[in-house]
């Protein structure tokens, strides 16, 4: 039981699993069934412990899981992040919807970063070593084993850090052209200001940020591929 209350709380949180299109049942016998695999050899050395004890390990499963889960949602939160980074420089974010299966509030490249990310997590089998990273975490903190609060901390604010690093390189290039483009239109309004550079600038901001965010978009397969290494180094660095 302690097994699969710590894979119920990673599968809550973590990507590609949390999404909310996956019924609540298919997750539940997913992690059951998870469970099921895991428990002969993660509850070989498990000692018996009474009620008090029992009820503490539980709650230290859930933190577990729930831990592990949210470092793989910080890693892959940056692709989400870098779409809206995009959405907020280029002017799409006028235009932001709520998604309620992801629970995304967010413009349109937001969503489809995002989107995209969980589709690649699936066809390149990286949802396979998330769940690896998930196993392998029983061996570095074995069932109703104490738990230092400080690895967690730390992994959380590395992830944070790692999560704004990784938006910004993804989306940095594009942001910078953008800019340029904000500034030679600015240009543009003082040198002549009849041309009104202000209603030339949305066609000419969107032209350039399809034709750079397709660039970015080509990219996101080796990215996710990249961001599944570093959730797997996160989710072994919490022991």
């Amino acid at each position: 039981m302690l097994a699969g209350v710590r894979i119920i709380a990673f599968l809550v949180i973590a990507p590609p699993f949390s999404y909310r299109a996956f019924p609540a049942r298919i997750k539940a016998m997913l992690a059951i069934g998870l469970a099921l695999a895991v428990s002969p050899r993660v509850t070989a050395d498990y000692v018996s412990q009474d009620t008090a004890g029992f009820v503490g390990a539980l709650i230290l499963e859930i933190l577990v899981g729930a831990t592990l889960g949210f470092l793989v949602y910080l890693v892959f939160a940056a692709v989400q992040s870098a779409g809206g980074l995009i959405d907020m420089f280029s002017g799409f974010q006028m235009a932001q919807g709520f998604d309620p299966q992801s629970m995304i509030n967010g413009a349109q490249f937001t969503r489809l970063f995002h989107m995209t990310a969980l589709a690649l997590m699936f066809a390149s089998g990286a949802y396979q070593l998330v769940l690896g990273g998930l196993f392998r975490s029983y061996t570095a903190i074995p069932l109703g084993a104490g738990l230092n609060l400080a690895a967690p901390a730390q992994a959380i604010i590395a992830g944070t850090t790692q999560m704004f690093l990784a938006a910004v390189q993804i989306a940095g290039p594009l942001l910078v052209v953008l800019f340029l483009a904000d500034a030679g239109l600015g240009l543009l309004t003082r040198v002549a200001p009849a041309l009104n550079a202000f209603a030339l600038g949305f066609p000419l901001k969107i032209l350039i940020t399809l034709i750079l965010a397709g660039t970015v978009f080509m990219a996101l397969p080796r990215i996710v591929s990249s961001l599944t290494g570093q959730a797997l180094d996160a989710l072994m660095g919490v022991r």
